[in-house]
This record gives structure tokens, sequence and C-alpha cells, in this order.
């Protein structure tokens, strides 16, 4: 039976964005160029919240608080129904100065964000001066998630197709007729790109104004016996994030750089040096991986969400840029109800496809 949808794409995204349809009734299929889950959503650390949400436009934070309030119970939802912790724990977020601490909360304040000043001195033995605590901000193990995810997806019926490269989307009138993959043509009633940093390449002249171009990021891991800090710590664009188990991830850099996604040694240096300049003792842990991923940068953070401006049977949910994870329940949400018309939870014209 002809799919409903076709999805391009098989990140944290793209596998939310089926989970949605198929509990709305739909048939789906995801289509993925390699492993499904194994881009820039596997790399990320999991932080379920922009670094600093009073730096970042309305479009991005309306997006982010919904999509970080519907978080506990979708994850709740994939344990009972798979039997995979995804680890979803409110750790919170220690920040860090340098900021502007009065807008910071007043920010806070007027989105009923719970904040608090804290002395640095408690946290760490090098550091004096107040930071910010954030202590309803959680994280998600990202691999977890999308495991998860992956298996929710087919339980539902969604099929999944990997190792499919995108080579060709045809065209013909207003509509999109068919996809063009390495192992043959597939085809829909309609068409979801939800492919990250590779979806101006798919769409190649029809991408309208969309620019979605690839931001490497790369992260440290360490591993200690017990956790050695409660809370995820930001300090500058550096986090670290502390894993039940003792893991300590160290990200990211923000490299413009193509499609590479190798890991460099000048970065694994900065970033490690970063870290035990507030964790002098860290220095003699050994570094036991160090990663790279993609990230599908854009305009401000702002993804593309919705119908192409011209091709009546095609659909963006992608240039989520750092947060895809953070993004992709309530992203998923604002697509359906943009398929079914139905009124949105608030103004969405900032991510429209035009």
């Amino acid at each position: 039976m002809r799919d409903d949808f076709l999805i391009i794409g098989g990140g944290a995204v793209g596998l939310n964005t089926a989970l949605t349809l198929l509990q709305a009734g739909y048939q789906v299929s995801i289509v993925e160029r390699g492993e499904i889950g194994k881009e820039a959503s596997w790399a990320g650390g999991g932080i379920l919240s922009p670094l600093c949400s009073w730096d970042y436009q309305t479009s991005v934070t309306q997006l982010t608080q919904r999509s970080m309030a519907m978080f506990q119970a979708a994850t709740a939802d994939l344990f009972a129904h798979t039997g995979i912790d995804t680890e979803y724990i409110r750790s919170g977020m220690l920040v860090l100065p340098p900021m502007a601490t009065d807008h910071a909360v007043q920010w806070c304040e007027q989105h009923k964000v719970p904040v608090r000043s804290i002395a640095l001195s408690e946290y760490f033995d090098a550091l004096s001066g107040e930071g910010l605590l954030l202590p309803d901000i959680a994280q998600v193990r990202n691999p977890r998630l999308l495991r998860a995810l992956r298996i929710r997806v087919e339980q539902l019926g969604g099929k999944i197709l990997e190792q499919h490269d995108v080579q060709r989307i045809e065209f013909s009138g207003d509509r999109v007729i068919a996809v063009h993959t390495s192992h043959g043509e597939l085809n829909a009633d309609a068409y979801i790109v939800t492919a990250g940093s590779w979806s101006n390449t798919l769409m190649d002249d029809q991408s309208l104004a969309m620019d979605i171009h690839p931001i490497r990021g790369q992260i440290l891991l360490l591993k200690f016996q017990t956790p050695p800090m409660q809370h995820i710590v930001v300090t500058e664009g550096l986090y670290l994030i502390p894993r039940r188990d003792g893991h300590v991830l160290i990200g990211s850099t923000l490299e413009d750089v193509g499609f590479d996604k190798s890991t460099t040694h000048s970065a694994s240096e900065t970033l490690f040096e970063h870290a035990c300049q507030l964790y002098p003792a860290w220095r003699k842990q050994p570094i036991i991986e160090h990663w790279a991923g993609l990230r599908p940068g854009s305009r401000d953070n702002i993804p593309t969400i919705g119908r192409h401006a011209e091709l009546s049977n095609l659909y963006a949910n992608t240039g989520h840029f750092r947060y895809g994870v953070t993004m992709s329940f309530a992203s998923a949400e604002i697509l359906l109800n943009e398929i079914e018309g139905k009124v949105q939870p608030f103004d969405v014209s900032a991510y429209r496809w035009i």
C-alpha cells in the first residue's frame, strides 16, 4: 500500500515526525542515507534547553519551551512501550558568568522558569562571585532516546529504510512525484524533508529561502567512578554534562567546515583545558572518546517547519541547528497541525518555508 508520507532523514526530528503522524493514523516510511539516528542527533549532548534561553529570539524559545514541557510524559510513554530508559533527568543547569544577569533573571521570571543566584565558591574551589542555577532544566541520553523512538515507530507500523541515499527528488508541476534513492524509486502521497544539514543539498533549486548548512561540533567524553558534579555546567559556550553512571560530556565547538565530520587535536586540547580550569583535578583524567557531528545550521537558530510555498505535497521539518532533540516533539506537533489545518499553540509564521 502506498504510504501517506515519506520522511527523508532519520534523526530525532524525523523519528518524532514519523511517530506523531503514525499516532494520528497515517501510513509512514522513513528513508535514511546511513543508519537511523547516527548523525547530529546521536552526537549531541542532550541538554533539553538552549544553553542560555535569554540570548535567543522568541521564535526559538517558544518552540524549545513547549517541547521541553512535553519530554517527561513522552519519554515515560516510550519507556512503557519499549523498555528503554532514556535517562530523562532534571539535573538542573548552572550558568557561569560572564552574562547579563539582570536580563537573564528577568527573562526567567517572565517565562516562569525557576532560577536562583548561587555562590560559585559552593561548587568550584577556584571561583568566586555568583552564577545562576536553573534547577528544572533536564537532560536525556540521545542514543537511548533515538533507539526508543525507532522501536516505537516500528511498533506502530512505520517502515524504516536505511542505507538509502536520496539522489534526486523528482517534481512535476506543483508536486513531488518520486524520490530516487541508491536502492530505487520511492513514492508516497506527500513528502517531508527532515534531513538536517543535507536538506538544502537535497532540495537544490527548490529550497527557496531555506538556508541550512553544516556546522561541526566536537565533544569529549570522560568517565569517573561516580558523577563528579550534580548539575549541567555552562560557561561561554562550553558545557559539561554529568550522566548518572559517571560519564561526563565536554562540548562543544562551532565550526563552519562543510561536510567534514573529522575530529581535531586542537579542539580536544581546547575543550579539555577549559573544563580543567573549572575542575583542575580533571587534568589526570583520560579522555575516553572524542567525536564530531554536523549540526544543521540555520539563520538565528530558527528551523523551517511547514509546507513548501510552491509544491503542494512537500513539507519540511529541519534546520534546528543546536536544538533538534530539544525541539523535536513540539516541531512534530506543529507540522501535524499544519497538515491537518488545526490551530497552532502559538504564532508559527517564523518557521514557514518561503
